[in-house]
Parts: structure tokens; C-alpha cells; sequence
């Protein structure tokens, strides 16, 4: 079905990174063509339409990205000094909210799927042999997130979080569905997928993520490894009790893995210990050492001489365990190529304090479906709509979200300048509550 689209330009204004161009916004390209919107039909109007972003690579566009617009996007984070917030999600309501604090902060964002977190969002009512429900569920979500981030019109990474060597069906099952996709669409599913095999000797984690980058490599996807220990504890994975000295890579660690699979292709992240932890703990007991990552790019572009990279810095980094770290530590990280952190504990409490918030405000109107202060035959119904209490805790993840953009001078990146307040939002059937 042919659509035809007219659009207002957008006034693009914003702090840019980069020398400001004028925002496209043109009918039906052959890139815009495969577009979630076109494919179904769903209305994409405004900076959904827009081909490119004023101060991005005009491979970037909105929606999820691959191939070469996700390394654009990771390299011109790397050489303007940011990181995007890489955000755990396990619901809609937690996909939405990211995709709103992105577009309000005028910025990229990653959304990532745990297994456990995949499970949830396929059901925990479903069977789970053999990851189905797990693979059901992240499949689920990211059709869920093609859709909407072309709507909310931001760039975003589809990834999959963790995976450690027993969970590999896992993703060998979201694989399949990228190769499938790929068939019908010339792109994955999923931008992205971490393999942990940070527990397996050295050369068996290198080996297993050699096979995975050549399969995923010829779809556009970048693999994201893990050299090391992340501390703590997190979906189910109790790592409070290793040796201190596995929390931290060794930059030879780090050049053996870059070595081996460069010649495959350079596609890939490293997630390397630098005294990360999971979890928020009293200041002072976690120690980072961001210098790590400064030794490390130094001594492999050492390794590299004349084939080094101009700004030496040949590896891409993911922070892992960010949550409740010094602004300054992450910082720091960042000046040495850290590209992406991963946010899920400091989003997992605002989400529940937003609705712990909203139950203590309207607590004498939860007590029943009938009768609060302002009378015994009173419903409660608007109250107690779980749209509410979500929407209340939705609200409250994207205000710390606001933080976590600022600590990783990932805000203003897009040039779009302030989002409008939306028009024409529904309520419970009474109307809604302020949150």
C-alpha cells in the first residue's frame, strides 16, 4: 500500500556535538520504506518521519538501529565523550518509559532484556523448557520496541543482556529470529547480544564468542563480551563472594580478546571488570579503577603502532554495575571509551517508589472499591485503575532517568530541542489522577 506523507520541518535547535544540518523529513525512501510504520501502517508523522538527526550521522535515524547506523551512532558517542544508558526492562510500561526520557532528553538510548527479564515479559504463567518462554518474550518485546521508538522518534539499540554459557539457547533462539527477520527486512531483529562467559577460562570465552561474532556479524550485529568479574548479585547470578582480584582485567586480557576477533570483524564491545558491582552499596565499598580501561587502550594501541586509531583508543567499553557509582568514577570511564552503561537497580527503585508514592497519596481511596473520605458510597475505580499507579511509576523512572542521561553527558544529542507536551491523552474512564 502506497502512503503519502506531508510534514512540517522541525525548528532543530539544540547544543550540538557537530556542525548542525538541516533535519530531513521527505515522503516514502527505500530506507524509510522499511520502516516498522510502513510495514504496518501505523501512523509516523512528525520526528517519527525524519530521515536523520541535525547533529548524528545521517545514517542515524529513528527507530532501532543496526549495521552501520549503531556503529556511527557508538562511534560518534565515543569521540564526543558520552555514553548511552543501556536500561533493563521487563514490561511495555518500563519499554515506554525509556523511550520517553530519551525524547526528553533529546538523546539515544539502549533498551536490554535480561533472560529473566524476557521471561517476564513472554509470562511467568508460560513453560519455560528450553528458554521458550524467555525467547518468546524478548521476540515480543522487541517488536514492541520497533514500533513504538519510531514514534517517540528517537534512535535506539535493541539489546539482550547477560547471557552465561547455560543460557546460550537463549540466544541462539533470538538468533534465529534476527536470521529470519533479516530474510524479509535486510536487517536483524536485535541490534546487539552480550555473551557472558566471564566465568569460563580465557580462551574457551574467546573461542565461543569468535563462533558468535561470524554468525552475527553477517547480519549487522555487534556482540558485547565480558572479560572478568561483575560483582554482586543480579538476576539470579550471585557473584558477592569472588576473590577481589577477578573484578579486575588485565590489559593483555583485553588486547587477546581485541586480537582475536578484530580479524572477524569490528562489531564488538568489551564489558571488562574494573571493580564493577551489582546492586547499590554504602559508599566505599565498591572501588573502581577507571584507569584500568586508560592502561588498557594504551597498551594495545602500543600493540598496534602506525594501525592505532588517532585518538588511541581502539576498544569500545560497556560499564557494567553503574548503579549508585561516583559521577566522577563514570566520567572518568568515559574519557577512556566506556560507550555504554547499564542502569537497572536505580530503575528498578524509582519504578517501585513511583508507585509506592502513589499508594501513599491516595491510600485511603485503595482500601476498597467503595468508600474513602469523601463519603461512604464513593467509588474508587479511578484509583485503583492500574493505569495510575503505572503511569505514576513510569513518570518516576524517566525523572531518574534524567539524571543518569546528565551523569553520562548523553543529554542534547539528537538537535531536536524540547519534546511538546502530548495532546489528546486518555484516561480512566473518570479522568485521570495527578501523579
Amino acid at each position: 500500500m502506497k502512503l503519502t506523507f506531508v510534514f512540517a520541518l522541525l525548528a532543530a535547535s539544540a547544543q550540538a556535538f557537530a556542525p548542525q544540518r538541516a533535519v530531513r523529513i521527505s515522503p516514502l525512501t527505500k530506507q524509510f520504506e522499511g520502516r516498522t510504520s510502513a510495514e504496518l501502517g501505523t501512523p509516523c508523522e512528525d520526528e517519527c518521519a525524519l530521515e536523520s538527526f541535525p547533529n548524528l550521522p545521517e545514517s542515524v535515524h529513528p527507530g532501532v538501529l543496526s549495521g552501520k547506523a549503531m556503529m556511527d551512532l557508538l562511534r560518534h558517542a565515543k569521540e564526543n565523550g558520552y555514553a548511552i544508558p543501556a536500561v533493563n526492562c521487563v514490561t511495555s510500561s518500563s519499554i515506554n518509559a525509556c523511550l520517553e526520557a530519551a525524547r526528553k532528553n533529546d538523546s539515544p538510548i539502549i533498551i536490554q532484556l535480561s533472560s529473566g527479564g524476557s521471561q517476564f515479559y513472554g509470562g511467568k504463567g508460560l513453560d519455560n523448557s528450553n528458554y521458550r518462554a524467555a525467547i518468546a518474550g524478548a521476540v515480543s518485546a522487541a517488536f514492541h520496541t520497533r514500533t513504538m521508538a519510531e514514534q517517540y522518534g528517537v534512535p535506539v539499540i535493541l539489546h539482550t543482556d547477560h547471557c552465561a554459557k547455560k543460557l546460550l539457547p537463549w540466544v541462539d533462539g533470538l538468533l534465529s529470529a534476527s536470521e529470519r527477520y533479516f530474510k524479509t527486512h535486510g536487517e536483524p531483529l536485535f541490534s546487539s547480544h552480550m555473551i557472558d562467559l566471564s566465568e569460563e577460562p580465557i580462551e574457551e570465552n574467546i573461542e565461543i564468542c569468535q563462533d558468535y561474532l561470524r554468525r552475527m556479524s553477517k547480519l549487522g550485529m555487534l556482540l558485547e563480551m565480558e572479560l572478568g568479574i561483575t560483582g554482586g548479585e543480579e538476576d539470579g547470578v550471585d557473584n558477592s563472594d569472588r576473590p577481589i582480584d577477578e573484578l579486575y582485567s588485565k590489559p593483555e586480557e583485553i588486547y587477546q580478546v581485541y586480537e582475536a576477533l578484530t580479524p572477524i570483524s569490528n562489531m564488538f564491545s568489551v564489558a571488562a571488570a574494573f571493580g564493577n558491582v551489582h546492586g547499590v552499596y554504602s559508599p566505599g565499598n565498591v572501588k573502581l579503577e577507571p584507569k584500568i580501561l586508560d592502561r588498557a587502550q594504551t597498551y594495545i594501541s602500543e600493540k598496534l603502532g602506525d594501525k592505532a586509531p588517532a585518538d588511541k583508543k581502539p576498544v569500545m567499553f560497556v560499564f557494567h554495575g553503574g548503579s549508585g557509582s561516583d559521577v566522577s568514577d563514570i566520567q572518568e570511564a568515559i574519557g577512556y571509551g566506556v560507550i555504554k552503561m547499564n542502569i537497572d537497580t536505580d530503575t528498578q527503585w524509582s519504578y517501585w517508589e513511583g508507585i509506592k508514592n502513589f499508594e501513599e497519596k491516595y491510600h485511603d481511596y485503595l482500601q476498597s472499591q467503595i468508600g474513602n473520605p469523601d463519603g461512604p458510597d464513593k467509588p474508587n475505580k479511578k484509583y485503583y485503575d492500574p493505569r495510575e499507579c503505572l503511569r505514576a511509576a513510569e513518570v518516576n523512572t524517566v525523572k531518574r532517568l534524567e539524571m543518569s542521561f546528565g551523569d553520562l553527558k548523553c543529554k542534547n544529542i539528537l538537535g531536536l530541542g524540547e519534546v511538546s507536551d502530548a495532546k489528546n491523552i486518555l484516561g480512566p474512564r473518570r479522568g485521570g489522577l495527578p501523579v
